[in-house]
């Protein structure tokens, strides 16, 4: 078993701890909990590069080795990074718990050293007209983001 973490800095008070878990070649597990958001629909994705020199904004696009456009967690079509939305509650938490099988923790494609980022507004997951629509889910500002690492 592969472990990893990501923990979440903030500018904006966000704060969160990110755990990814993969067996073998199956699915990679992800449980977080985050604080400090607006409550409702949040963007969560992986981002290519692992650099948060100029905050969230220097860590790139959304993961996406195979050149596909943006899309919901279950499309054929999607970023491997695109992990759709976090459900904030009204108290500004979320833990949650999602499992894919495009974010490998090992292997040429492996998701090891990038980003996850969660974004200040929903991801419409390809699907709301806008123009970013098809690049980023139209889903807003980087409130928060952490660099993957190992986690012994």
């Amino acid at each position: 078993m592969v472990k990893a973490v990501a923990v979440l800095g903030s500018s904006e008070g966000v704060s969160g701890t990110i755990f990814f878990t993969q067996e073998g070649d199956g699915p990679t597990t992800v449980t977080g909990n985050v604080s400090g958001l607006k409550p409702g629909l949040h963007g969560f994705h992986v981002h290519a590069l692992g650099d948060t020199t100029n905050g969230c904004m220097s860590t790139g696009p959304h993961f996406n080795p195979a050149g596909k456009q943006h899309g919901a967690p279950e499309d054929e079509n999607r970023h491997a990074g695109d992990l759709g939305n976090i459900i904030v509650g009204e108290d500004g938490k979320a833990n949650f718990t999602i499992t894919d099988c495009q974010i490998p923790l090992c292997g040429h494609e492996s998701i090891i050293g990038r980003a996850v980022v969660v974004h200040g507004d929903p991801d419409d997951l390809g699907k709301g007209g806008h123009e970013l629509s098809s690049s980023t889910g139209n889903a807003g500002a980087r409130v928060a983001c952490g660099i993957i690492g190992l986690q012994g």
